[in-house]
């Protein structure tokens, strides 16, 4: 059987996951560049069904343009799959959707009978329907998801807790050291790069902007090529529309608060 009609058997969209494993074959035997150019066009012609990204109801403003599921809206937005968006209540948000997020947390996301929490879980998931939040080689992936590791377990895993500590009152907390250093070692990263990985845009890119654009965070030091970073990821079109709909939708939200509607 040609190979271009063995790549056809796999445009269903629940085997998603098998074409990109057998595109990599391919890649790895070294097949022809039409080949793999057929592929990407099948990708982009795969029947999606919509992604469902759940997060609350309403926020106070304070968290507003902050909560995770702007990643995953981003991450859509950056890809064209089509999402919507659906909400659990504030109120008993520590406890009323613990079946589908042990810790009572959002986003949690549901793709065609897939259910997942952690927005970083669910970008790696995401980034596997489409080549422009991942590369489909494996070293473009290999280095797409260490980095977008780094940017949960190096970076954010001392970032939040030394933010939290300074809202409480305690700025010179025995954490700012430790994130010095990792800024310091960043800031030395993107000197010499625009991307994280793959030498392109990615997930990676999503994750650890979406980590640094707390602008405490970034308020002391010198770091040029820190604020560039931030600035090119967050001056994209697709967060733009992403953070911009969930600033909408907390704003519909206070309105129906008012009146006494509840989503």
């Amino acid at each position: 059987m040609p190979l271009a009609q063995m790549l056809t058997l796999f445009t269903n969209r629940n085997q998603y996951y098998l074409r990109s494993f057998f595109a990599r074959i391919l890649q790895n035997l070294g097949c022809c560049t039409d080949i793999l150019i057929y592929y990407s066009i099948q990708e982009s012609n795969l029947p999606m069904s919509d992604v469902v990204i759940w997060t609350l109801d309403w926020v106070p403003e304070g968290p507003r343009g902050l909560v995770r599921d702007l990643r995953l809206r981003w991450a859509c937005e950056e890809a064209g799959l089509a999402y919507a968006v659906r909400t659990i209540q504030f109120e008993g948000r520590e406890t009323n959707h613990l079946g589908q997020q042990p810790f009572g947390q959002v986003p949690f996301l549901e793709d065609d009978g897939i259910e997942m929490f952690e927005s970083g879980a669910c970008l790696v998931h995401l980034a596997r329907k489409s080549q422009a939040l991942m590369p489909i080689d494996a070293a473009g992936e290999a280095a797409t998801l260490q980095w977008t590791f780094a940017a949960l377990n190096s970076i954010e895993m001392v970032t939040v807790p030394w933010w939290f500590l300074s809202q409480c009152g305690d700025p010179d907390n025995g954490l700012t050291g430790w994130m010095t250093n990792r800024l310091d070692q960043l800031e030395r990263i993107f000197s010499e790069r625009d991307w994280l990985a793959a030498g392109r845009f990615t997930i990676a890119d999503i994750l650890m902007s979406d980590v640094l654009r707390i602008a405490e965070v970034r308020a002391f030091g010198h770091r040029p090529a820190t604020e560039a970073y931030v600035a090119r990821l967050t001056g994209r079109q697709a967060f733009k529309k992403a953070h911009a709909d969930q600033i909408a939708h907390y704003e519909a939200a206070d309105a129906k608060r008012q009146n006494g509607v509840r989503q």
